[in-house]
């Protein structure tokens, strides 16, 4: 098993089973798309939120596709959250952050991202701005193999997910996001493992990862991830229990001892970190 943890303080495909297709990093508008060969459909589940407040933002996000927390969600302190899914556009990321630092409404943002991308009805986008300003867009022609997506936004966070088991899956993230008492990092958290728990990725549970941003400090403030496990999300959830890092609340479930979150099976493991 391979992993890679990265702290910010001081810190669809192969053998998978994702799926190969045409270009899903067909790049900005008005650019031609890239050579086929270097298509990835990343089916996955993702949360963007802000707490206007407090000035940070962020997302997480897992799915069958590897080290997945690096390609599908972006953050930027003082701007927002953006993530890019189903036929991804990692290229997008940073130029989206770009569009609303420039003071664009996300639904500008997207609609200039969208606007000459040939391949627009494969594309599942989440942007939020940091007055909480949320918008998806959901793809209007996902793969077969998509089987359930959609999104669900509330006050100042949106979830939105494709390949899933189901629609239990978002309601089950957005529940989590609002019931939390905890930080912006512990509720993005419990979120995720709330959509996991729910069924997530109906293909398995290959990578997750976390990126949280804020106002004040250089880059990424908190960012985890797990490339490659048998079960990502109740790993990186492990590893975020375990860390020490101010991004963190008093939610119990980011604390240790570390026990499974998904009853009842396996929920009487306890990890030991």
């Amino acid at each position: 098993m391979q992993k890679l943890l990265r702290i910010s303080l001081i810190a669809v495909l192969s053998l998978c089973g994702c799926e190969r297709g045409l270009d899903p990093h067909g790049v900005r508008s008005g650019r031609s798309p890239q050579d086929a060969s270097e298509a990835a459909v990343s089916g996955t589940f993702s949360i963007v939120a802000v707490d206007p407040n407090t000035g940070v933002c962020g997302a997480a996000v897992a799915s069958k596709y590897p080290a997945v927390g690096k390609v599908v969600p972006y953050v930027r302190a003082g701007v927002g959250a953006f993530c890019t899914q189903h036929w991804h556009n990692p290229e997008w990321g940073e130029h989206a952050l770009d569009l609303l630092a420039k003071g664009r409404l996300p639904e500008q943002v997207l609609a200039e991202l969208l606007r000459n991308d040939p391949r627009r009805d494969k594309r599942q986008l989440a942007i939020i701005d940091m007055s909480g300003r949320a918008a998806n867009r959901n793809p209007a022609d996902a793969d077969p193999s998509g089987i359930w997506w959609g999104a669900v936004s509330g006050r100042h966070y949106a979830c939105q997910g494709n390949t899933l088991t189901g629609r239990d899956v978002i309601f089950a993230m957005a529940e989590a996001y609002e019931q939390t008492q905890g930080s912006l990092a512990d509720r993005l958290m419990a979120a995720l493992i709330a959509g996991d728990c729910a069924g997530g990725d109906h293909r398995g549970r290959l990578a997750a990862g976390i990126r949280v941003a804020r106002k004040g400090t250089k880059g990424y403030w908190l960012e985890l991830y797990v490339d490659q496990s048998d079960d990502a999300v109740v790993e990186l959830a492990g590893e975020y229990a375990a860390v020490e890092h101010e991004a963190k609340g008093q939610w119990p479930g980011g604390r240790l001892p570390f026990t499974h979150p998904c009853p009842p099976s396996a929920a009487d493991d306890t990890i030991d970190k």
